[in-house]
């Protein structure tokens, strides 16, 4: 598996200190349920992309998706397809989702982390 880049690393560990809100509210409910024992990184570098957020056990991939997403798609369909390629499930949540049905979206979660 190839090094993660200095410049990726550094930006990803910024990326940690500047959530949206809707990346917050979910990360501070996602670090405190244990998905059965299953642990969630945030801000994490797949493929050479960062990730919202990351359970290594499911290969699941938690995309916080803003306003910014509406006109990226096509950038967004790119990378998705670079990342399931490589053998990962993507699960993209809106800003709106989370804050109106966090605990849906905490049910999603645990079900696509959960095995089957």
């Amino acid at each position: 598996m190839p090094r993660m880049s200095g410049v990726k690393r550094n930006r990803a560990r910024e990326l940690r200190q500047e959530m949206t809100p809707a990346e917050t509210l979910l990360w501070d409910q996602l670090r405190r349920h244990t998905f059965n024992g299953l642990h969630i990184r945030r801000q994490h570098v797949l493929c050479g992309f960062i990730v919202d957020f990351y359970c290594h056990s499911a290969h699941l991939i938690i995309e916080v998706d803003g306003a910014i997403h509406e006109q990226q798609r096509e950038a967004d369909a790119e990378r998705d397809a670079i990342l399931v390629a490589s053998g990962y499930r993507i699960i993209r949540i809106t800003n709106d989702e989370v804050h109106a049905n966090l605990d849906g979206v905490l049910d999603r979660i645990h079900r696509l982390c959960s095995p089957a």
